[in-house]
């Protein structure tokens, strides 16, 4: 076990180093998104046009070598778009289903919040369950499967704020922010035409990452830590500065993203430290504040702060 979680962890550097060769700056996000992809929980992106969020989800599929879709989201795009439809063949006088860009291993789903509700809603279903149904028929998608999605500011023109029950599918969700004026010069020094899938080579495989995917299930997590997740979640659930909690779905989420970090450092058990990391990239983007939480302008992680501070943290194994 412990050879293959040092091969894991060796795989998750490689794919992290290759990445960074091509997109400048941002180490906390790639460790996110790695950490989204490795442990199977979608990623969402969110920030405004131009800071490189569908670059750096392009070089992050071109350097783990799974079969890529990117679906550009538009207020027009219908579900039968992205799922597939049956088309009547004439010469088989029959109707023939035509797959859609969903049944791909890798979705890059490009400033999804474009998209009507309506064509939001046709990825619940792949994301939780990971198959589609087509006019009754379902379809189990090819593994291992992940969506990487970015957003635009809800504030932005033409665009259409996530469900609370699509926002919950995503496990890991964060922001780039600009560059610092050092990695902005070496930005403005590359070559415009260069292209993550002409420059990365692939650093993983699609077995490889399944692989790996099962061994997040064995890293051991303590009693101890689960009751510090459940108080955490308690104290969220309990505030008046909170409309909406956050669900258990989220705790499992948080749970399987701590493993996956102490995975990528090589140990077969999680620490208070592993979660701790964790907590806003898995827990922000579900929590939606009340009116005396905007009054104060208090931010969801300066919420989620306060509460970790007040929560004890669990030392020693059990």
């Amino acid at each position: 076990m412990n050879n293959q979680i040092k091969q894991s962890a060796q795989t998750i550097q490689n794919i992290s180093q290759n990445i960074s060769g091509y997109f400048i700056g941002k180490k906390k996000q790639i460790t996110e998104m790695l950490t989204g992809f490795i442990s199977g929980l979608h990623v969402l992106i969110e920030d405004i046009p131009g800071v490189g969020k569908t670059t750096l989800a392009k070089c992050l599929a071109a350097s783990v070598g799974l079969s890529f879709a990117r679906i550009q989201f538009t207020p027009d795009l219908l579900p039968g778009d992205i799922l597939g439809m049956n088309i009547w063949d004439v010469q088989k006088n029959e109707f023939v289903f035509k797959k859609g860009a969903i049944l791909n291993q890798f979705i890059l789903a490009d400033e999804i919040n474009r998209a009507s509700p309506r064509t939001q809603s046709s990825l619940l279903e792949a994301m939780q369950e990971e198959t589609v149904t087509v006019d009754g028929r379902s379809f189990e998608l090819p593994q291992p499967f992940f969506v990487i999605a970015t957003q635009n500011p809800i504030t932005f023109t033409g665009t259409f704020p996530l469900p609370e029950a699509e926002l919950d599918r995503f496990g890991i969700s964060f922001s780039l922010g600009y560059a610092s004026n050092k990695e902005e010069i070496e930005i403005l020094g590359m070559k415009k035409s260069i292209n993550p899938f002409n420059t990365l080579k692939p650093v993983s495989s699609p077995e490889e990452i399944i692989n790996i995917r099962k061994q997040v299930e064995e890293i051991t997590i303590s009693d101890q830590i689960k009751e510090f997740i459940i108080a955490l979640a308690n104290k969220i659930r309990g505030s008046h500065y909170v409309k909406l909690g956050i669900s258990p779905r989220s705790m499992q989420h948080l749970v399987t993203a701590a493993r996956t970090i102490a995975l990528g450092q090589e140990r077969d058990f999680v620490i208070p430290e592993d979660v701790i990391e964790m907590v806003v990239p898995v827990l922000a983007h579900r929590i939606i504040l009340s009116t005396e939480a905007h009054m104060e302008k208090k931010s969801v992680a300066d919420i989620l702060a306060d509460f970790l501070a007040t929560t004890p943290i669990p030392t020693g194994r059990k």
